[in-house]
């Protein structure tokens, strides 16, 4: 892997991002409108929004950037983009490496803005660093970046890319603990929870959040979640195709 080869990548889709306002508004500005929403809907109960909340921060920026960057990089397929940067000198890791720079550049400006808009504007509580919350928030969109970018390689179009979200993430979504402890749901649920990295995530949040910044867990946790998204570049790496047929 090459260094230099990766930041110059990353530049480049850094400013191809740019020049796309939609994708702006929804990578920086979505998140935060949907923790807005959670807040009101949870008006009359306000407890709710709370336990929620932080979770939610790091959960936003993973189904975003899980999204965005695996159509992204099944536009750079299509348009033959990707198959002329292979004729270089650039293995596919550099590619990918560089892509997951570009996107994680982007995720922080994310995270930072839906965390300031929740725990300044909407009232956000936590028991533990703030700092902690953010860096868990960060950590959970590059595992999204990496998820993406390795789905985008088993899609042909872009509607298969966006089918990856209800096959790939709602069920994460759903058992990860977000909705009901994972150990009150049916035992097959709760097993398959521990297979999700979602649910590490998640468990992850709400103990920085609780305070139990000390506990084991959390550092098993945030492992779990590393491990994913290393594997997931390393898979992306070794199925990309050069483009789409």
């Amino acid at each position: 892997m090459n260094a230099g080869i990766s930041l110059a990548i990353a530049i480049r889709v850094v400013r191809q991002l740019r020049r796309d306002p939609r994708t702006i508004i929804l990578l920086l500005v979505i998140p935060a409108l949907l923790e807005a929403l959670m807040y009101w809907v949870f008006d009359a109960n306000e407890a709710v929004f709370q336990r929620i909340g932080v979770p939610l921060l790091g959960i936003f920026p993973l189904v975003m950037m899980f999204l965005v960057s695996s159509i992204t990089m099944l536009r750079e397929r299509s348009s033959g983009t990707l198959e002329r940067l292979m004729t270089l000198p650039v293995s596919r890791l550099d590619l990918l490496a560089g892509y997951a720079i570009a996107f994680t550049a982007v995720a922080a400006l994310q995270v930072l803005v839906a965390s300031a808009v929740s725990f300044w504007l909407l009232g956000l509580e936590s028991h533990g660093s703030v700092a902690a919350i953010i860096a868990l928030a960060m950590l959970n969109a590059v595992l999204g970046v990496a998820l993406g970018l390795f789905v985008s390689a088993f899609a042909r179009t872009e509607f298969q890319a966006v089918q990856f979200m209800p096959i790939f993430i709602m069920p994460q979504i759903i058992v990860c603990g977000l909705f009901t402890p994972r150990g009150a749901m049916a035992p097959a649920l709760d097993w398959l929870s521990n297979i999700f990295p979602m649910s590490y995530s998640y468990e992850a949040l709400s103990l920085v959040a609780a305070g139990n910044s000390g506990e084991l867990t959390l550092f098993r946790d945030i492992l779990v979640v590393i491990a994913f998204a290393v594997v997931a570049l390393a898979a992306g790496a070794a199925t990309l195709p050069r483009r789409t047929p």
